[in-house]
């Protein structure tokens, strides 16, 4: 049951909207994934897809297709994502090479959004406070088979000390009230209470103080919520500007997300719902979900004054990370010499015995909480290398020695993911196992039969 006195609230600010919006709250959300247009085409995958028009590689499906529950899921082909949450991590526009943050990133679905706009080509930071929500997004991280990213686990103010005006584009998707989710999320709407607002928009303020910390000169910040509060919303962007004035609003082009001229006004910013707003909050977006099919989002596309000198890149405050010089790379030498065909560029690291291939303009990691500093490669053990789930999941089929494809409808797909082994005739060694042509893990032919290193902890 929706909470009154967000009821309340919310007739006051939609007046002749107020009814229509509540009986869309009552109906059946859409579902939505968004490809990894890496691996696959979103026309490959066996379900039944109509396209978001505000996300490349965002579709809706049906609720008989059960995406979740495809061996393509646990091959990184898509990831499963509320079409809303898919319109804030493309208005930063972002270009291969860039040093981009994700500040509150859990549990990763725009944060594999923004690298794919950025190609394997830059650095992107993938930042959550919170230990378990953390760990999830670094799994999510590795199963869609991002390759720049370093996932840390630290609380804003950390970072801003470390990195000041260092990122190009910085997303601060900040934890909200959760109004947005209400028809998704009963758990959101027991917890709603105005003082929670309160507590959020005061939350948000801190948040956005360390991420303007962050950003260089000239550079690009998208704010957003799903939540449908004015305090969060506009008031929020509007207080951060009056404490910030280098910063300004960079409107939004409403008219991709709401369709048609009264449509595209109802999804502008609501500058009269707040207290002294700033010029400008009619440029920001809010998605209802009685305009579009979507929960309820709100996004501010923010610019910083100035530009960086010409060639002047900052660093961290304790510099670069240092690689692993070629002597400490033999087993894994030689496991890439016979078995990939994969051109590697960037810097090794080295935690105990796993090995990493990190970003080249990773910086120091020094006293940062850090779960993955970029892709893991695999174990260094005596005399051999053993190779990561996510190196597979990393790979393109060309860019294994050996691959072995299995018919996502074929049992042996399932079985493949329950940890089994199968019979196979070849060359003996590590195999790229994958299904319908997208890498899924690794498997080690010997004697007839293909042994199964699927990991443990996420077979089915």
């Amino acid at each position: 049951m929706l909470p009154q006195p967000f009821l309340d609230r919310m007739k006051g600010l939609l007046g002749e909207e107020y009814e229509v919006f509540v009986k869309n709250l009552t109906q059946e959300s859409c579902q939505a994934l968004r490809v990894n247009l890496g691996k696959v085409k979103g026309e490959s995958l066996p379900f039944h897809l109509t396209p978001v028009p505000w996300a490349e590689g965002g579709y809706y499906y049906e609720k008989e297709d059960q995406p979740g529950k495809h061996p393509l899921h646990e091959a990184g082909a898509y990831y499963i994502q509320e079409p809303s949450a898919m319109a804030p991590a493309p208005l930063l526009a972002l270009q291969p090479g860039e040093r981009v943050l994700d500040l509150c990133a859990a549990p990763g679905g725009k944060s594999t959004q923004l690298a794919a706009c950025l190609k394997g080509k830059g650095l992107l930071v993938c930042n959550e406070i919170h230990p378990a929500r953390a760990r999830i997004l670094s799994e999510n991280i590795e199963r869609m088979g991002v390759k720049n990213a370093c996932v840390t686990n630290e609380a804003p103010e950390t970072l801003s000390k470390l990195f000041p005006g260092y990122f190009d584009a910085i997303l601060v998707d900040a934890p909200c009230s959760g109004e947005g989710m209400f028809r998704k999320n009963e758990e959101a709407c027991a917890e709603w209470s105005p003082e929670n607002v309160e507590r959020c928009a005061h939350r948000q303020d801190e948040i956005l103080e360390q991420a303007a910390e962050m950003l260089r000169p000239g550079g690009r910040m998208v704010y957003s919520t799903c939540t449908f509060a004015p305090l969060e919303n506009e008031g929020s962007v509007s207080r951060f500007l009056k404490r910030h004035p280098e910063f300004s609003i960079v409107p939004v082009d409403q008219e991709r997300f709401c369709q048609g001229a009264q449509k595209a006004t109802a999804c502008q910013g609501r500058p009269q719902w707040i207290e002294n707003p700033v010029p400008g909050l009619e440029g920001t977006l809010r998605l209802w979900p009685h305009h579009v099919k979507g929960e309820g989002h709100f996004a501010a596309l923010l610019k910083k004054a100035g530009e960086l000198e010409e060639g002047l890149r900052p660093e961290g405050r304790n510099g670069l990370e240092k690689g692993l010089p070629e002597r400490e790379l033999g087993e894994w030498t030689a496991f890439q010499r016979e078995f990939l065909k994969w051109s590697f560029s960037g810097k090794y690291l080295k935690f105990g015995d796993q090995l990493y291939l990190a970003p080249g303009e990773l910086p120091s990691l020094k006293g940062l909480k850090v779960l993955r500093p970029g892709l893991h490669l695999g174990t260094l053990k005596k005399n051999r290398f053993e190779p990561s789930h996510a190196l597979a999941l990393a790979l393109l089929p060309g860019e294994a020695v050996h691959v072995w494809n299995l018919d996502a409808e074929d049992p042996q797909a399932r079985a493949y993911l329950s940890g089994q082994t199968f019979p196979a005739s070849g060359e003996k060694g590590w195999y790229l196992i994958c299904v319908d042509g997208c890498s899924m893990g690794w498997g080690k032919l010997a004697g007839g039969i293909m042994k199964n290193h699927y990991p443990k902890g996420l077979r089915k």
